[in-house]
C-alpha cells in the first residue's frame, strides 16, 4: 500500500517486498525443504527440552531452569524468522507491511537479546539462572522497544525492496529517506555494550571455574563440560559482532545473511543438543520417555 502525500508531492512505502535467500529458481524449491526440515528439527528439539524439564521432576532445578528458558528463547528466535521466510521462498510476490516488520524484529531482537544475557548468568552462577531468566526477559524486551520506537522517525518513499530474508533492521536502513544516523548508531551502542558485556563475563566466569579446578583431572573434565557451551557461545557471538558492530555492518548484503542464518536458525537447531546430549541427566529421563 502507498500513501500519497500531495502537498510534498511525497510516496510513502508502507509494504516491502523480501528477496530471500536467493534469486535463482532452482535453489528456491531445495531451500525451502533443507530449512523446513532445519525448522522442524530445531522445533521438536528445543519444546522437546521443555516438555523433559516440565515431566521429569529431578529436572526441577535451577540449572534445568536456565535451559528451558534458553530453548523457549531459541523457538521464539526462530519461529520469529523462518516460517516467513519459508513462505517468501517459494512465493516471492509475499508483500510485508512495515507493522509486520517492526513485529518480527522486535520478536527477534527479544529472543537474541534475552539469550545473550541468560548465556552470561549461566556461565556467572548457574545458581542465580532461576531468578534471572525474568530479569534477561525484561531487558530482552526493553532493547528492541527503543529500535522499533526509533523507526517510527524513518520514512520510506522510494525503495520498498529489503535485501534480505526477514525484516533486519540495517536493510531497512538502507532503503530509508530520512537519515538514519541516529537509529544506526543507538543499535551499534546496544550492540557493542550487550555483546561485550555478556561475551566478556562468559569468559571471566569460565575462566575462574577453570582455575578453581585443582587437578589435571578436574580442569579436563572442567573444559570437556564448558568446551560445547564456549563453541555455541562463540557462534552465537561472533556472528552476532560480525552483522552489528563491526566496520561497514549491514553493506555486504551476502555476507549479512550468512551471517544472519547462524544466529536465526543454526544456533537455535544446535543448542538444544549441545547442551543436552552429553548431559546423563537430561538423557536418562529421555531414554524412559522413548522406551514408554
Amino acid at each position: 500500500m502507498d500513501i500519497n502525500l500531495s502537498k510534498q508531492n511525497i510516496t510513502l512505502v508502507t509494504e516491502f517486498v523480501l528477496t530471500g535467500l536467493t534469486d535463482l529458481p532452482g535453489l528456491q524449491v531445495p531451500l525451502f525443504l533443507v530449512f523446513l526440515v532445519i525448522y522442524r528439527i530445531t522445533m521438536v528439539g528445543n519444546l522437546g527440552l521443555i516438555f523433559l524439564i516440565w515431566k521429569d521432576p529431578h529436572l526441577h532445578t535451577p540449572m534445568y531452569s536456565f535451559l528451558g528458558s534458553l530453548a523457549f528463547a531459541d523457538a521464539c528466535s526462530s519461529s520469529s524468522v523462518t516460517p516467513k521466510m519459508l513462505v517468501n521462498t517459494l512465493d516471492k510476490s509475499q508483500m510485508m507491511s512495515l507493522f509486520e516488520c517492526m513485529a518480527q524484529y522486535f520478536f527477534f531482537g527479544s529472543s537474541a537479546t534475552t539469550e545473550c544475557f541468560l548465556q552470561v548468568v549461566m556461565a556467572y552462577d548457574h545458581y542465580v539462572a532461576i531468578c534471572n531468566p525474568f530479569a534477561s526477559c525484561a531487558i530482552g524486551f526493553l532493547q528492541p522497544i527503543i529500535h522499533v520506537g526509533l523507526l517510527f522517525r524513518l520514512t520510506f518513499c522510494k525503495f520498498n525492496i529489503i535485501h534480505h530474508f526477514f525484516c533486519e533492521i540495517l536493510p531497512l536502513f538502507a532503503i530509508s529517506c530520512t537519515d538514519p544516523l541516529i537509529n544506526a548508531l543507538v543499535v551499534f551502542i546496544f550492540a557493542a555494550f550487550i555483546q561485550v558485556f555478556t561475551f566478556m563475563g562468559i569468559i571471566v566466569s569460565y575462566t575462574c571455574v577453570e582455575f578453581e579446578k585443582k587437578s589435571e583431572k578436574g580442569r579436563s573434565k572442567a573444559f570437556s563440560t564448558c568446551g560445547a557451551h564456549l563453541l555455541s557461545v562463540s557462534l552465537f557471538y561472533g556472528t552476532l559482532f560480525f552483522m552489528y558492530v563491526r566496520p561497514g555492518s549491514g553493506q555486504d548484503q551476502y555476507q549479512d545473511k550468512m551471517y544472519s542464518l547462524f544466529y536465526m536458525i543454526i544456533i537455535p537447531l544446535l543448542n538444544p543438543f549441545i547442551y543436552s546430549l552429553r548431559n546423563k541427566e537430561v538423557l536418562g529421563p529421555l531414554r524412559k520417555i522413548i522406551n514408554k
